[in-house]
């Protein structure tokens, strides 16, 4: 099987990309781009370290999912997870990240590639509380690129179209994933019913 093994070959494949492809990587926040952040409930957080790479899901109400602190410093709240801290553990380490913002209905993504440290000030903690719940720590990510993505992707995926949503019966849950791992010593029907008055418990 055929394997491109250099960067010259792959220019060779793929060619020059076109000036749109380049001129929309800047390295500090735009108005648009800023206006698009905002709009944002979702993002995956990349990681790497020396146990490999991570993606973590993050997601918050639209306004909040980050905070801008200015235009080459994003603030993002842990909130409340499964306790693996796996991208923190790779952040501790290696600095290097990348996010990718989704803004649900619309086709345009944003990324982000940057550096990141952990802080654990407990006034800047506060400020992110919700219902009463503040992070535990904020990740601060120094902004070294940003762009966005074109759409072709998310058309098609249908990513915002209910008519190519999976019909929740016919894929395994959480409980039947636990269940199968752990030869029934977890999980179960019991733990996909209670999962939402769980979750309101322990959402933030």
């Amino acid at each position: 099987m055929p394997a491109i093994t250099t960067l010259a070959e792959l220019d060779a494949l793929y060619g020059k990309p076109a000036p749109t492809s380049t001129i929309k990587e800047v390295g500090a926040l735009t108005p648009q781009y800023r206006a698009l952040i905002e709009a944002s409930s979702f993002l995956a957080l990349a990681t790497c370290g020396p146990e490999g790479l991570d993606c973590s899901p993050r997601g918050d109400r639209r306004g909040a999912l980050v905070r801008i602190h200015d235009d080459t410093t994003l603030m993002l709240p842990d909130r409340r997870g499964n306790n693996r801290a796996d991208s923190l553990r790779n952040i501790v380490r290696d600095p290097r990240v990348g996010l990718l913002f989704l803004i649900p209905g619309n086709r345009s993504a944003v990324r982000i590639n940057g550096r990141a440290q952990l802080d654990t000030d407990a006034a800047l903690a506060a400020s992110f509380a919700v219902e009463g719940a503040a992070p535990r720590c904020i990740i601060v990510i120094t902004i070294d690129a940003v762009f966005f993505q074109c759409g072709r992707a998310i058309e098609r995926a249908g990513l915002w179209n209910p008519a190519r949503f999976a019909p929740p019966e016919t894929l395994p849950t959480p409980g039947d994933i636990l269940s199968s791992l752990s030869g029934g010593a977890l999980g179960g029907k019991d733990y996909d019913s209670s999962w939402d008055a769980r979750a309101k418990q322990t959402l933030w």
